[in-house]
């Protein structure tokens, strides 16, 4: 997809703010004049004004002017751009996105992963959620051949690991025959068999963040009753490089290191996801506390191993 190119100037504009923290207008120009978008052409104020104005539109980033320091711009709401949000997805798919189409001469040596789209079934979810009403979807677990017939009211969506996951809400009033019930469900895209929206409407709970809902998780798991607890891991050699450069959750904090590890503390709730995203790392990464969970990943790992042992023959009779 080749990038608009008034697209390509919202973006390096909100890049260039964003690397500096406070620039002025004319340090601004001064960058815009080296680019090759510029033409060697100034950038007029005006323009500059009508650009921060589609990029509060169209990314929801607002570019805000101190004026008792030098009239010195800023990103007004630079946290949206240090989060999992929309706006910091947007704006790096688009600006990694124009760096590549500007390079097609180098596409057999720029390597992807694919990125999911779920068709027609993530634009209908997106369409309900801003409708407000109840969707209804046909949905076939792993394992299991039947699918299940299910209408709830869609919260929130969520990308993790490749896959996009919609939060439903499930609420029933209480009855003769049954209490009332109330909870949430998670469910991947890629097993929804059959989706439609249905005009019941629906009013999302006010005190509802979807940021907040999955605070404490690794991934998308959150219904199973697992709580948040302190964990504290090992990470050897280069791992602990990759941790502290990417890491597993935003509670993460270094409290430790020795000559050739280090430690790290997360609050978070340790999930069969988690668990499995440590196991992966092999003797790389040590659970140093809770106890349980290092029993568990112990387990784990033998477990693991005994798959690898050769088979005893059977010895003929």
């Amino acid at each position: 997809m080749t990038i608009p190119a008034k697209f390509k100037e919202y973006i390096w504009l909100v890049n260039t703010i964003r690397r500096a923290r406070r620039i002025t207008f004319a340090e601004i120009n001064e960058r815009w004049v080296e680019t090759d978008m510029s033409g060697g052409v100034e950038l007029a104020r005006s323009t500059f004004n009508r650009h921060k104005d589609a990029i509060e539109d169209i990314f929801g980033i607002y570019i805000d002017c101190d004026r008792q320091n030098g009239y010195q711009y800023y990103i007004g709401n630079d946290y949206v751009l240090r989060e999992d949000s929309v706006q910091n997805w947007m704006l790096s798919t688009l600006s990694v996105n124009n760096i590549i189409s500007e390079s097609l001469s180098l596409q057999e040596r720029i390597l992807l992963q694919p990125v999911p789209s779920e068709g027609n079934y993530l634009r209908m979810a997106i369409e309900a959620m801003k409708k407000g009403v109840r969707i209804e979807v046909d949905y076939r677990k792993y394992g299991t051949d039947t699918p299940n017939h299910l209408n709830f009211e869609p919260y929130c969506i969520k990308m993790f690991k490749q896959r996009w996951y919609i939060l439903g809400h499930f609420h029933r009033d209480a009855t003769e025959e049954k209490p009332e019930s109330d909870y949430f469900g998670v469910f991947s895209f890629d097993r929804i068999l059959k989706m439609s929206m249905t005009d019941i409407k629906f009013q999302i709970d006010p005190d509802f963040d979807a940021q907040t809902y999955f605070d404490e998780c690794y991934g998308v798991l959150v219904g199973d009753g697992t709580k948040p607890e302190r964990i504290v891991i090992r990470a050897y050699g280069y791992e602990r490089y990759y941790i502290r450069d990417l890491p597993i959750h935003k509670s993460q904090r270094e409290i430790g290191q020795g000559e050739n590890f280090a430690d790290f503390e997360l609050f978070i709730r340790p999930t069969v996801d988690l668990s499995g995203h440590l196991l992966s790392r092999g003797n790389q990464v040590k659970v140093l506390s809770p106890q349980w969970l290092a029993d568990e990943l112990h387990d784990m790992h033998l477990e693991a191993a005994l798959m690898y042992e050769p088979e005893e023959e059977n010895c003929p009779q």
